[in-house]
């Protein structure tokens, strides 16, 4: 590992720690239906180009913390293989702070780019 790589492993670390929640949320609130972790790990992957791929069990805390907070709730469904399965849904609060949390987004990405692209 290169001195650049060690650094940017760093950076990429210290930035997907700020965005995962919101990114939770949003992939929540577009949702017909509750999801389970599992599923909500394959649409990032999916959606997200390798950007969060191999931190599948890194969504798990998170998802916890966001119910916590009552920005999600969970619900436990048996299953028919396997374990029960753990369920999220946006809730009404989680929808307000997505709006505001999106907005800081916007104006974060919008202040970088302006500073990084010439």
């Amino acid at each position: 590992m290169t001195d650049t790589d060690t650094h940017l492993w760093k950076f990429q670390k210290e930035l997907s720690s700020g965005t995962v929640s919101l990114v939770l949320l949003g992939v929540l609130a577009r949702a017909r239906a509750p999801m389970y972790g599992y599923q909500i790990a394959k649409k990032l992957e999916q959606t997200g180009g390798g950007v969060l791929s191999g931190k599948q069990s890194a969504l798990y805390p998170v998802l916890r913390n966001l119910a916590a907070a009552e920005l999600l709730e969970s619900l436990v469904e048996p299953s028919v293989a396997g374990p029960p399965r753990r369920y999220y849904r946006i809730t009404p609060l989680g929808r307000r702070v997505l709006r505001e949390w999106s907005l800081a987004w916007i104006d974060t990405r919008d202040f970088v780019d302006s500073v990084l692209i010439e």
